[in-house]
């Protein structure tokens, strides 16, 4: 029994010992000491003596019987004890070691990169003068700093991001952020005056506009226009009876000229809309209207050709009135003159009807400061280099100032009237012909007055820049439209390229005749204008028309020298010199249609009745079976061997295939015509029937056709 007692003591004792350990506490769930410690104190010794014995485990005491006390110097002696055993506990203090990870082996995902709402190269934003850093910031959603970087870049000095910008300053640092500019003027000044009215006379071609501006100014530049049509943008000022000067913007009437007469919308405070009075609303005339509502500017309607006996000018107030123009007669504000440019009726009451319409606006303009000015036709001068024609619109142009026109520069060396005297400087309203610049404008430019050359290069750099990334742009994107796969991959038109290139006297027209050019485009010919310039035809146009095989346009421009043309001949290339646009668009598009591959189609040649059937027997295997032969008469056509036949009864189709034999009185022949009777074998058809028709198919290549409306657009028409 003693042995017993003590034996079950000694269990007990080792089991309180087990419990009592960190690494068991920890997996039992007790984690603290006071629960592990609790735990151990309130074990009853007769449950544990009980569970031992009735799972059948025995053992034997082989240390000293001690006593278990949850005191804090026990505890701590347990636990070094139990290390001591090779049992690990963690570590807790502020400088524990933490174990290390071994990386994890996961593919490397990029960042996703952040895209902006709206693409830089499609927002354009508005800068003036004195704008701040900040502001171009909102305005580019670009950060203060990548700006402040720019104006570094740029080699300004940057104090505070609250500092004023000078306004060419701020369009380069937009520039570079890759957004479009556009300026925003101030016209408050010190001086500011009532200015002459800017009026753009437009209509449908051969409404008689030039005729109607000679009549007022007493001049005949309509008998010098080639086919007795304008085709360039004229700028004049009248002196009118009154005393009152009036700027006139004379534009064409061609519908390859729609550039031109935007351009001219766009710098005017009045249009003009000349209708013919026998002729009515035209296409053109329509087109000027909604250029002139998308100006925003007022309308006056001049009927012309009053005089003759087939006006009918209630008629043209009624097509207007159609077409939503509100004439005063039918309670509406625009203003109708009925005037005539060859008896010089109704002049008094057009002048008068501009004059009000001006008064009306009050119109003012800056006189002092840098002058803004628009370009509406630009040229090169063998003599005296570009030139630019431009109106200013406030400040005074001043002969020796700095100037950026698009991207060319220079300095103003001459400024002529549009009579070609000689002037030191021009107020608003005043068109002009500018001398001095490095390059050749666009027509349509703005006139940037700088300060100084440094600055004129840079702002001119700048925008070449651009420029050139928007140019280039443009072309990528082309480019993946073109490559894109289309519904039906498997057909691919066949296409000929036609490269071209232009050479005109002046800017505007090249645009124009480059534009009327482009318009021939077709699905089997593509006109690729390779080049354009301004002035004479070059050796150098016809070298680069040898290396890429095109053709050269000349249009309004003086005969190249011998050599030249000696040179082209000797190269193969073809030299297309025109004065009238149409001539042009009609030599061009006859060319274009005879490059043309065309389209082969099936076509009846001829038709022939079946009125006798004969049958050929006995041949050999190797010649082949029998041969049944048609005897017929041609009623319509002709019959040509190498064509295919079709067997045709009672008008549906029988059987198809190439003629192998066709003869005329046991004599072969390769066409028979109309009213000849022939006899015609067709491979592989031995069930003819007299009264069956037998129809000749040919392959034909047919050509595109060249159509020319009435309002000059020209078009070519694939079939």
């Amino acid at each position: 029994m003693a042995c017993r007692a003590a034996g079950k003591r000694g269990i007990d004792v080792g089991l309180k010992r087990v419990l009592t350990s960190t690494s068991l506490g920890h997996a039992v769930g007790l984690t603290s000491r006071t629960s592990l410690g609790g735990a151990a104190r309130y074990i009853p010794e007769s449950s544990t003596s009980s569970f031992l014995q009735g799972s059948g485990h025995h053992t034997t005491l082989e240390s000293p019987i001690r006593c278990f006390h949850a005191s804090r110097e026990l505890w701590a002696r347990r636990k070094n004890d139990d290390q001591g055993v090779g049992l690990k506990t963690q570590k807790k203090g502020k400088f524990a070691k933490r174990i290390k990870k071994p990386p994890v082996d996961a593919p490397y995902v990029p960042p996703k990169l952040k895209r902006i709402a709206k693409s830089l190269q499609d927002k354009t934003i508005d800068i003036f003068e004195g704008m701040t850093t900040v502001e171009l910031a909102k305005r580019t959603g670009q950060s203060v700093i990548s700006l402040q970087e720019l104006l570094v870049n740029l080699g300004e000095k940057v104090v505070s991001e609250f500092d004023p910008l000078k306004i060419d300053v701020a369009e380069l640092v937009v520039m570079e952020t890759g957004a479009n500019v556009r300026r925003l003027h101030s016209n408050e000044g010190s001086e500011i005056l009532p200015r002459p009215v800017v009026v753009t006379v437009m209509g449908h071609v051969d409404h008689g506009k030039t005729s109607l501006l000679d009549a007022l100014r007493q001049t005949s530049v309509a008998a010098k226009e080639a086919g007795g049509i304008t085709q360039h943008l004229g700028a004049f000022v009248v002196s009118m009876p009154s005393g009152a000067a009036i700027t006139f913007l004379d534009t064409p009437g061609h519908a390859a000229f729609s550039a031109m007469r935007a351009r001219g919308a766009a710098v005017t405070d009045l249009v003009v809309l000349v209708v013919a009075a026998d002729d009515g609303v035209m296409p053109q005339t329509l087109e000027a209207i909604s250029h002139a509502k998308s100006a925003n500017v007022p309308v006056i309607v001049a009927i012309n050709k009053c005089d003759k006996p087939s006006a009918n000018p209630e008629r043209v107030k009624l097509q207007l009135a159609s077409e939503g123009f509100l004439l005063e007669e039918m309670g509406g504000d625009i203003q109708v003159v009925e005037v005539s440019a060859i008896t010089k009726t109704g002049l008094d009451n057009l002048e008068e009807a501009i004059l009000l319409q001006a008064e009306m606006m009050e119109l003012k303009a800056r006189v002092d400061g840098h002058a803004q000015a628009y370009v509406v036709e630009a040229k090169l001068d063998k003599g005296r280099g570009p030139l630019a024609t431009a109106i200013v619109k406030a400040g005074t142009l001043v002969c020796g100032q700095h100037v950026v026109v698009g991207s060319e520069w220079g300095r103003i060396r001459v400024i002529r009237d549009m009579s070609g005297k000689l002037t030191e400087r021009a107020r608003p309203a005043m068109p002009v012909v500018i001398e001095g610049l490095k390059g050749l404008p666009m027509a349509g430019d703005d006139v940037t007055v700088v300060e100084t050359e440094e600055r004129a290069r840079m702002l001119s750099a700048g925008r070449r820049r651009k420029y050139e990334k928007d140019r280039l742009r443009q072309i990528m994107e082309q480019r993946t439209k073109t490559n894109e796969p289309s519904e039906d991959d498997s057909v691919v038109p066949e296409r000929t390229e036609m490269p071209l290139i232009v050479k005109a006297d002046v800017q505007g027209t090249v645009q124009a005749v480059t534009d009327a050019l482009r318009t021939l485009n077709s699905p089997q010919v593509f006109v690729n204008v390779v080049h354009v310039g301004v002035g004479p035809i070059s050796q150098s146009d016809v070298d680069l028309a040898q290396a890429c095989g095109a053709y050269i346009v000349g249009f309004n421009v003086k005969s190249p020298p011998s050599s030249i043309s000696q040179a082209a001949t000797k190269a193969g290339t073809k030299i297309m010199q025109h004065q009238v646009i149409y001539h042009l668009l009609d030599e061009v598009g006859n060319l274009v249609v005879d490059k043309a591959p065309g389209t082969l189609e099936t076509q009846v040649a001829g038709a022939a009745e079946v009125l006798n059937i004969f049958e050929l027997k006995g041949r050999s295997k190797s010649a082949g079976g029998d041969i049944k032969i048609a005897g017929c008469r041609v009623m319509d056509g002709h019959f040509s061997k190498s064509s295919s036949m079709r067997l045709l009864r009672s008008g549906e189709e029988v059987f198809e295939g190439p003629c192998t034999s066709l003869k005329i009185n046991k004599h072969d022949v390769e066409l028979v015509e109309k009213g000849n009777e022939c006899g015609l074998v067709i491979l592989g058809c031995n069930d003819f029937q007299i009264g069956d028709v037998i129809q000749c198919l040919e392959q034909v290549v047919r050509k595109p056709k060249l159509i020319i409306s009435d309002n000059g657009i020209a078009r070519i028409e694939c079939y």
